[in-house]
């Protein structure tokens, strides 16, 4: 899915070229940049793989960092819903 494909007030999970993740509640996009709300933002380095905070992210819910945040949509690599993703055991 792209950014602009996502339904306004569903959290998504954005993952960045570089190699940040934001988690929040997708507003709007005019083209260039996405606002998110209510969001968790977390930077990984060469080799750390995300897939873990992300599914613990979605079966306990946001840690809340940051209430606003505007995303450069040229930057966004994967974008998915929330609630499409596994939770663990």
């Amino acid at each position: 899915m792209k950014i602009h494909e996502a339904p306004h007030g569903i959290n998504v999970v954005s993952e960045t070229r570089g190699r940040r993740v934001v988690i929040g509640r997708f507003d709007s996009t005019n083209g260039f940049t996405a606002l998110l709300h209510d969001c968790d933002v977390k930077r990984f380095g060469a080799g750390e793989d995300p897939e873990p905070y992300i599914r613990e992210t979605a079966k306990y819910g946001v840690d809340v960092k940051q209430r606003d945040l505007e995303l450069d949509v040229m930057q966004v690599a994967r974008v998915r819903l929330l609630g499409d993703i596994p939770k663990p055991d």
